[in-house]
């Protein structure tokens, strides 16, 4: 059994895959980069494809390529790694319907497990044991309008919402969608500029002088490694 037609062809990566297995970008142990697990080693497990095309995007090889691997190939690699935190990414790891098995079947495992996912695919069937970072998409990335409000009904208090700045627009978009609906009383809320085009000095004033009690966050992993380095 194959899987469904894909009718968006940013997802023609996913044609053929066969049911019961995932794409796999790849999967490595480093230590998390971002949120307020920020520092911990880690194990990701990147999956292939994405229905976003956010300018600023920072993993665009997730897009396409990677491997098929079966659930068990998969909780075995990363449980082999003896670390008990874990992480799925990509690409936009909700875009595989196996994703929330593997999850579960992590959970099971003992893993604290972390999902990254944009923000504009559902996110009510997430197994309850983990915790959610979820993008808003602000004006910057291109893909605003496809922000999925309605996930904000799902997330838990201990999931983590994230804007990703590439502006002062972003900014002030930003500060007015966490007052509208009152994010930073309800959520972890983090505060990414975009690397390069935003100085995080610059964003930390801006953050500052709102007044918002919300968390700035820097993509650790860019600063000690190469900015553009992959498997870190």
């Amino acid at each position: 059994m194959l899987f469904p037609v894909v009718e968006n062809h940013r997802l023609d990566a996913l044609r053929g895959k066969p049911v019961g297995s995932l794409m796999v970008h790849e999967i490595y142990r480093s230590l998390q980069g971002e949120s307020t697990f920020a520092g911990l080693p880690c194990v990701f497990v990147r999956l292939t494809a994405c229905s976003a095309r956010c300018v600023w995007c920072d993993t665009p090889h997730a897009f396409r390529g990677g491997k098929v691997l079966s659930l068990d190939a998969v909780v075995g690699e990363v449980i082999g790694y003896g670390c008990p935190l874990v992480e799925l990414t990509g690409g936009e790891p909700l875009l595989q319907e196996e994703s929330h098995e593997l999850m579960t079947r992590l959970a099971d495992s003992g893993e604290t497990v972390l999902l990254e996912t944009s923000g504009t695919v559902p996110v009510e069937r997430v197994d309850r044991r983990v915790h959610i970072i979820m993008d808003l998409k602000c004006p910057g990335s291109g893909e605003c309008e496809n922000n999925l409000w309605s996930n904000l009904g799902w997330l838990k208090p201990t999931d983590q919402i994230k804007f990703v700045i590439a502006s002062r627009e972003d900014f002030d978009w930003t500060v007015a969608a966490i007052r509208e609906h009152g994010l930073d009383r309800r959520f972890t809320v983090l505060l990414s500029s975009v690397f390069g085009p935003v100085n995080p000095a610059v964003l930390a004033e801006w953050l500052l002088d709102s007044g918002l009690n919300v968390r700035l966050q820097l993509q650790l992993h860019k600063y000690i490694w190469e900015p553009n380095a992959r498997g870190v």
